[in-house]
């Protein structure tokens, strides 16, 4: 009978909601690329499926769907998904994934504590745009667009490496956010409140199980079955004082889940958690491990002049994207063995030069994380130094990759001794 109930209550305003134009819109533009299915109440359609047009969304409503879902990954063609596909034609088929990260849990008020202990992480790692929406039940969905990360690292192609890195990811997220995670959760716990403990933060983990091939999710401004409350998007000020009622469908105000992002802005939280992963043994793919395998080179003579443009570009010191920065001329310069004082000059040198300086506890705390594991390489080139806007190539940057294969070469060039020819007799 309560089923019946539900069922009752949602079906009575879906033709109402999805009629809205503004809310066909904003679920047809999100669709792109990516595989939908909608949800009958007692299940979801057949898979894969698309929307041609945004009219086909209320056509959908009037057979009787209710709700609307789709994948964290991006297709070149959905229609050409199917169940027998092999990793490498799906891998072919990819043309790249979103980070979302799935909060769930009992109390709405432990899922807003998780939301914002992950976006101060984030933004910790220089990602300032996160979309953020309401899950439509007790939950929140955090988003990272496919454009905010690097589309290939040490040679791997990030659209390959799904869902391995994504789920390496939300680990490291989880890791890092768990002690002071459990220290808000525990000042909730009063006699006025539900009861709650230490271990009741186990309740709040983002799923792992959404991290996975073909998962799919609720779309944003989609209805939920069970609450009659819609997916409506938040900015990240909104989530302390979010309350069920803001999700009232017949009320709700539409802004754009997906932000507008920086190209490469995720790239060092990426490559963080790929060494944290590393460190803790947590990358089983041999592959993986083999291409992030990397001996560090020491150059003799070594000045300014060897670096490529963009690092040149860089070295003058810059106003956006110090961070990315930083980690590029960390890694650069344990790559080619620098020595430790000499490259901790250099930095804070370059730190002087920015407008505004980096914090030198900040600087402090990547140094003494990069000091602690084996040297890597700093992202390739191109997509990442034109996102700080740094990238300037000479003629020596079309046959190199990364910033390390530019200075070893230029190295080699400018230090290369002309052999002395012997005098006849």
């Amino acid at each position: 009978m309560e089923q019946s109930y539900k069922e009752q209550r949602i079906r009575k305003i879906t033709n109402l909601y999805y009629s809205r134009k503004d809310v066909q819109k904003i679920i047809f533009e999100f669709s792109k690329n990516r595989e939908i299915s909608p949800r009958y109440f007692e299940g979801f359609g057949k898979r894969p499926d698309s929307f041609q047009y945004m009219n086909d969304i209320l056509e959908f409503v009037k057979k009787g769907a209710t709700s609307f879902h789709c994948s964290e990954e991006l297709w070149q063609d959905p229609f050409q998904i199917n169940t027998d596909m092999n990793r490498q034609q799906s891998d072919k088929l990819r043309i790249g994934w979103d980070f979302l990260i799935d909060i769930d849990s009992k109390y709405i008020d432990y899922s807003k504590i998780m939301a914002k202990e992950i976006i101060r992480l984030l933004n910790f790692h220089n990602i300032k745009n996160i979309g953020i929406k309401f899950s439509g039940s007790k939950g929140f969905h955090l988003i990272i667009p496919w454009k905010s990360f690097p589309k290939e690292v040490n040679g791997i192609k990030t659209s390959d490496m799904f869902p391995e890195w994504p789920r390496i990811v939300l680990q490291y997220v989880n890791e890092k956010i768990n002690k002071q995670l459990v220290k808000e959760i525990t000042k909730l716990s009063t006699p006025n409140k539900y009861i709650r403990d230490v271990e009741a933060s186990k309740e709040v983990i983002p799923d792992l199980v959404l991290v996975s091939p073909r998962h799919l999710f609720r779309m944003p401004y989609s209805l939920h079955e069970k609450t009659a409350l819609a997916s409506v998007v938040l900015n990240p000020n909104e989530i302390e004082n979010f309350e069920l009622k803001d999700a009232d469908p017949l009320k709700a105000q539409i802004k754009n889940f997906t932000p507008d992002v920086k190209e490469g802005e995720a790239t060092e939280l990426l490559m963080q958690a790929l060494d944290w992963s590393k460190e803790n043994n947590l990358n089983s793919n041999k592959d993986e491990k083999k291409n992030f395998d990397f001996k560090p080179i020491k150059l003799e003579k070594l000045s300014e002049e060897n670096f490529p443009p963009c690092v040149k570009n860089i070295l003058k010191g810059i106003s956006d994207g110090k961070k990315r920065a930083l980690f590029v001329l960390i890694n650069l310069f344990r790559s080619v063995g620098m020595d430790k004082e000499e490259l901790e000059k250099r930095v804070y040198d370059w730190n002087k030069k920015n407008k505004p300086p980096v914090k030198e506890g900040y600087i402090k705390s990547q140094l003494s994380w990069s000091y602690r594991k084996k040297p890597i390489m700093p992202q390739n080139c191109k997509e990442f130094y034109q996102g700080i806007g740094v990238c300037v190539p000479d003629n020596l940057c079309k046959s190199i990759k990364n910033p390390v294969n530019y200075t070893i070469r230029n190295n080699l060039i400018k230090n290369k001794k002309t052999p002395i020819k012997k005098k006849k007799k």
